[in-house]
C-alpha cells in the first residue's frame, strides 16, 4: 500500500473517530450503496451498532440500500436507476461513506452521469463531508461481478477504517500505521486459512453444481451473521446468473429478529422473503429431494444441540449435507455432529482475543472467510450449470441500466455485430418478436428494463438470433434443446464459424500478465 493511500485511510479514520465521540443524535454515520454494496452497508452498520451497544453507547450507524430492505434478500436492481428515491433515502445524511463504481453512463431522469456524480462526491470528500470507497483491484473472476473481489475489498477497507477508529476512541489514543497494518494482516490470515481448505471447497462446488444441473436447489442454513452472509450470497445469484430466487436460498436463526433490519419482518411480502429456520423446517424441508444441496454455516459458540437436531431432519431427505464451521484452537467439534455431514470444513482460528475489539476482528474473519466460500460455491455451481461463457455472465438478468448496457456489450463482443444491430436483437429477445415497431424502439430504456426483468434467457436468445440469423422462436428452441446455456451457444458458434473469432477476441482483450 502506498504512503499516500495510508494517509488517506488514516485521515478517513480520524474523521470517523471524531464522529463516534459525538452524540449520535447530532452525528450519524451513514453507509450507503446499491446491490452488494448496500448489503455490505447493512451488515457493517449492524456490526458497529452492536459494538457501540456493548460499550453502553447509542447506535450511531445506519444504512441505505437501493430498493430498500427488500433488496437485502432478493434482487431489486431497478431502484438503482431511480435518483429521486436515492435523494429521499439520503436526506438525513450528515456524514456518509458511499461505495460503488462510477461509470460515464447517463442516468435516466437525472441531469448528470454516474461519473459526474462521483466527481461531486469527491469534492465533498475534500471538504471532509463525505467519502468514496472505490477499490481498484483488477479484473474479477467473473467479468463485471463485483460481489466477489470488489465486495470483499470494500468490506476489508471499511472494517479496517471503522474498527481502528473505534479502538482509538475507546483507548483515547491516536491512530498509527502499526494499528492499520495489524488490522490488515488479520485479513491476510483469513486468506491463508481458508485456502488451506481448497480441496474440500472444490468438493462442495462440484456437488452444488450437480444440484443446479439437475434443476435442484442449494440451501444455506446459518446462524447469526454467518446466516446473513448466506442470505446475501443467495440474493446475488438472480441478477448475476439469471437464476430463479428459489435456486439458491439462505435462512438464518430467528429470521428477521436476527436481521434487525430497518423495516422489520418482511415475510408477509411473499415466500422469497421468508428467511427463518422455522419457515425452512415447516415449508421448505418437506420439498427437499435427494439432489438438493444443503450447507450448514455456524460457529462452535452457537447452539450445537439445535444444529444437530436440524441436521438430522435434513439428512432424512438428502445425503448432500455439508457444513462450514468456525472454531478456536481451544474448542473441538463433537464427533457425533461432525459425522452427520458428508463434507465438513472446520476453519480453526487462534485463541479469541480478550478485548472487545479483538472479538470483532475475529467475527469479521469468520464473515469474510464464509463469504469467500459461499461465493465460490454459488459461482462455481453456476459455472458448472453453464451460466458463464468465456468468463462472462452470459445469462445475466437484464434488470437495470447497468445490466442492460452490459448485455449490449456482450452481444457485440461475441457476435461482432454493430451496437445498433445488437440493440435491435436485444429488444427482439425481450419482447419475443421478430418485428419491432418504431414505438417499441423509441421508448425509454427503463421501459425495456421493466419488461426484461421478468424474462428468462434474454441475452442467450439474442446471441443465438445474431449468430444464426434466425427468428426468436428458433433461438429459444435451440436453447431449450440444450439445458446448459454455454454448450448451446458453443454449438451455434461452431456451426457458424464464429467460435474461433470469439476465442481470439478474448485472448486479444486479456490484460498483460492476466
Amino acid at each position: 500500500m502506498s504512503p499516500w493511500n495510508q494517509l488517506r485511510i488514516k485521515e478517513t479514520k480520524t474523521e470517523v473517530a471524531e464522529n463516534t465521540q459525538q452524540e449520535p443524535d447530532d452525528n450519524l454515520i451513514v453507509l450507503s450503496g446499491c446491490g452488494t454494496s448496500g448489503r455490505l452497508a447493512f451488515l457493517l452498520a449492524s456490526s458497529f451498532n452492536n459494538l457501540l451497544k456493548g460499550q453502553s453507547k447509542k447506535a450511531s450507524y445506519c444504512y441505505t440500500i437501493a430498493g430498500g430492505d427488500k433488496a437485502l434478500m432478493t434482487s431489486q436492481e431497478l431502484p438503482e436507476d431511480n435518483p429521486e428515491l436515492g435523494i429521499e433515502m439520503l436526506e438525513k445524511v450528515r456524514k456518509a461513506v458511499s461505495f460503488n463504481m462510477a461509470r460515464s453512463d447517463n442516468i435516466e431522469g437525472w441531469h448528470s452521469t454516474f461519473q459526474q456524480v462521483a466527481e461531486r462526491i469527491q469534492k465533498l470528500h475534500d471538504l471532509h463531508k463525505g467519502y468514496i470507497i472505490n477499490p481498484a483491484i483488477g479484473p474479477e473472476a467473473i467479468a463485471g461481478s463485483s460481489r466477489m473481489k470488489g465486495g470483499s475489498t470494500t468490506k476489508i477497507l471499511l472494517e479496517t477504517i471503522l474498527l481502528t477508529a473505534h479502538k482509538a476512541v475507546s483507548d483515547n489514543s491516536s491512530i498509527t500505521d502499526r494499528c492499520l497494518l495489524d488490522m490488515l494482516k488479520s485479513y491476510e490470515q483469513v486468506h491463508k486459512n481458508i485456502y488451506s481448505h481448497s480441496t474440500k471447497i472444490a468438493t462442495l462446488v462440484k456437488h452444488a453444481g450437480a444440484s443446479l444441473q439437475k434443476n435442484s436447489h442449494i440451501y444455506y442454513i446459518g446462524w447469526k451473521s454467518l446466516g446473513i452472509i448466506g442470505i446475501i450470497d443467495a440474493s446475488e445469484c438472480v441478477p448475476t446468473f439469471g437464476a430463479d430466487s428459489s435456486h439458491v436460498r439462505g435462512f438464518v436463526n430467528n429470521g428477521f429478529e436476527e436481521m434487525a433490519n430497518n423495516n422489520g419482518d418482511l415475510s408477509s411480502l411473499g415466500p422469497e422473503f421468508a428467511i427463518s429456520h422455522e419457515y425452512f423446517l415447516k415449508t421448505v424441508l418437506p420439498t427437499i429431494q435427494e439432489n438438493d444441496t444443503v450447507v450448514f454455516i455456524f460457529t462452535l459458540d452457537d447452539d450445537l444441540k439445535e444444529i444437530e437436531k436440524i441436521a438430522w431432519q435434513v439428512k432424512a431427505s438428502t445425503t448432500n449435507l455439508y457444513a462450514m464451521w468456525h472454531s478456536t484452537t481451544e474448542h473441538q467439534v463433537p464427533q457425533q455432529l461432525e459425522e452427520i455431514f458428508s463434507v465438513a470444513i472446520n476453519v480453526t482460528w487462534p485463541k479469541l482475543l480478550s478485548e472487545d475489539q479483538g472479538s470483532y476482528i475475529q467475527r469479521f474473519q469468520y464473515e469474510l472467510s464464509t463469504k469467500w466460500v459461499l461465493n465460490a460455491i454459488s459461482t462455481g455451481a453456476h459455472v458448472l450449470k453453464g451460466k458463464v461463457y468465456y468468463n462472462h455472465m452470459i445469462d445475466l438478468r437484464v434488470s437495470n441500466s447497468k445490466l442492460f448496457g452490459r448485455a449490449l456489450s456482450l452481444l457485440q463482443k461475441f457476435t461482432g455485430q454493430s451496437k445498433s444491430k445488437c440493440f435491435e436483437a436485444l429488444l427482439q429477445s425481450i419482447y419475443e418478436t421478430d418485428e419491432l415497431n418504431e414505438e417499441i424502439k423509441n421508448v425509454e430504456i427503463s421501459k425495456h428494463i421493466q419488461w426484461a426483468a421478468t424474462m428468462n434467457k434474454v441475452v442467450p436468445t439474442a446471441v443465438v438470433t445474431l449468430i444464426r440469423n434466425c427468428s426468436v422462436s428458433e433461438a429459444k428452441t435451440r436453447l431449450a434443446s440444450c439445458p446448459i446455456v454455454r454448450d448451446a451457444i458453443n454449438a451455434c458458434m461452431t456451426g457458424s464459424g464464429l467460435k474461433r473469432t470469439a476465442e481470439q477476441r478474448e485472448t486479444d482483450e486479456k490484460e498483460p500478465g492476466e
